[in-house]
């Protein structure tokens, strides 16, 4: 970061602003009060103090935990409980929400509190960052990503997307996400002027912060572009941007059309990409000359990655529009997964190959599509939700008989107990902290189950009311 000096790395929504030098000058002040390598929980927002503590821990081999802002503070005592961390990075406005912790330095609107908590495990040489994964709803699981994940990826994007320091993208996915902090780390490393905000899109305010700070990109996942669809984007008038860029799930092939005629009809790049924040954030492109021609692709392996499908033997298959499980190789597949604080100090169990659980088909000229899942998950607003974790959930927490199935974007919670709708409804939106409009219940007369008592989702699919 040094070398961009006086350079504006960051620009928040309220008119504040900082320069590389300055970036890291604090990120050097806020180590020094830790200096040593540890772990550290980050309430992260789209904010300057948020960025200036994940670049410092990032770039002095402090392992940040990164979380929302909003992320349920019962679950983050149950983290905090599993994982003891050393210190908690939090906006300051959230420190009395932390009382048991003592607070010993404040920047940037952000304030590092002290836990004092005995830290009875090791942390890998090269972990350097955890994530949640999108299906954890509400489970202790991380995504254990190395140094050299966190720069292959960097790089990779960069090259694909020709990111330079003239980009001025604009932040509507939250940096506790692998995608939205994908933006930021590519951005950064270049020398780019990142635009910081947690407005959305549905926000008056953020079209204001757009227009005003001339930004060249955005990114976003499949509700953002519905949305961006219904606010009748086309119309907008938009000079400065150049690159809108989508992942976190399949759009459907009408709106990759729409947005890819968009984007060629008006000198734009849209790119749809593959991802998960087991590969650390990206997988495969789809070049943007290919948006119209190829829709409904993913496209092809990122740079230094490899794609390849493989049957129900593991055999590898080489011929075009056979379906397959999707294989991944490449130096961004991250070290493994990490439930307890025992497992801050595993090495590499993937060692470069990830089985992505996506089934996939290839055409002739190379180009990958996504026609499926082996595991039970929905992509909800881009998030990965684990159908069977809510089962469990709702059944735990109620003690009731449920099934939790459907499509991208739309959760269907099967209940047998009319009475439990609104609250087994209200409790999955709180737990999974997305938007209601997401989930609906359905009272049937029985959960459908087979010989040996294993629920026949396929039976539920009838139900579907889109």
């Amino acid at each position: 970061m040094e070398t961009f000096g006086e350079r504006i790395a960051l620009i928040e929504d309220n008119g504040e602003s900082i320069t590389y030098a300055k970036l890291r000058e604090k990120g050097q002040e806020l180590y020094g009060k830790i200096n040593r390598r540890c772990l550290v929980f980050v309430l992260a927002s789209n904010s300057i103090g948020s960025v200036v503590g994940y670049c410092s821990f990032l770039e002095n081999r402090v392992v940040p935990v990164m979380l929302g802002r909003g992320t349920d503070r019962e679950l983050i005592g149950s983290l905090i409980n599993i994982y003891s961390p050393s210190y908690l990075w939090v906006p300051s406005a959230d420190a009395d929400s932390f009382k048991d912790f003592a607070p010993v330095y404040s920047d940037c609107g952000y304030t590092l509190l002290k836990t004092d908590l005995p830290a009875e495990y090791g942390l890998y040489d090269e972990l350097a960052l955890l994530l949640t994964t999108s299906g954890s709803t509400g489970s202790p699981k991380f995504v254990r990503q190395s140094y050299r994940n966190i720069k292959a990826n960097t790089g990779s994007i960069i090259e694909y997307l020709k990111i330079g320091e003239n980009e001025r993208p604009i932040t509507t996915l939250p940096m506790n996400y692998t995608y939205g902090l994908s933006i930021i780390n590519t951005h950064l490393y270049v020398g780019a002027t990142v635009l910081l905000t947690d407005r959305t899109l549905m926000q008056k305010e953020f079209w204001k912060f757009l227009k005003e700070q001339n930004a060249t990109s955005f990114g976003g996942v499949p509700y953002t572009y519905e949305m961006l669809d219904k606010l009748r984007f086309y119309r907008m008038e938009l000079p400065s941007l150049r690159t809108m860029t989508q992942a976190g799930g399949k759009l459907t092939p009408e709106l990759h059309a729409k947005f890819a005629e968009y984007a060629a009809n008006s000198n734009r790049s849209f790119v749809v990409m593959y991802g998960q924040c087991e590969a650390t954030a990206r997988m495969g492109y789809l070049p943007a000359h290919k948006a119209v021609e190829k829709k409904g692709s993913m496209g092809i392996a990122i740079p230094g990655g490899e794609f390849s499908l493989i049957d129900a033997s593991g055999n590898k298959i080489v011929t075009p529009y056979t379906p397959g499980e999707l294989v991944y190789r490449g130096e961004n597949v991250t070290l493994g997964y990490a439930e307890c604080s025992a497992d801050l100090a595993k090495g590499d169990e993937r060692h470069g190959v990830l089985e992505t659980g996506d089934m996939a088909q290839f055409d002739e000229d190379g180009y990958y599509y996504i026609v499926g899942r082996k595991k039970r998950f929905l992509k909800i607003y881009g998030n990965r939700v684990n159908l069977d974790e809510t089962d469990r959930l709702i059944k735990g927490k109620f003690n009731i008989d449920a099934a939790c199935a459907g499509i991208d974007d739309h959760m269907f919670i099967f209940l047998t107990d009319e009475a439990m709708s609104d609250a087994v409804k209200d409790y999955i939106t709180a737990t999974t902290k997305l938007n209601p409009a997401a989930f609906r219940t359905v009272i049937i007369p029985e959960i459908p189950r087979n010989d040996s008592g294993k629920t026949k989702y396929s039976e539920l699919e009838k139900y579907y009311d889109i």
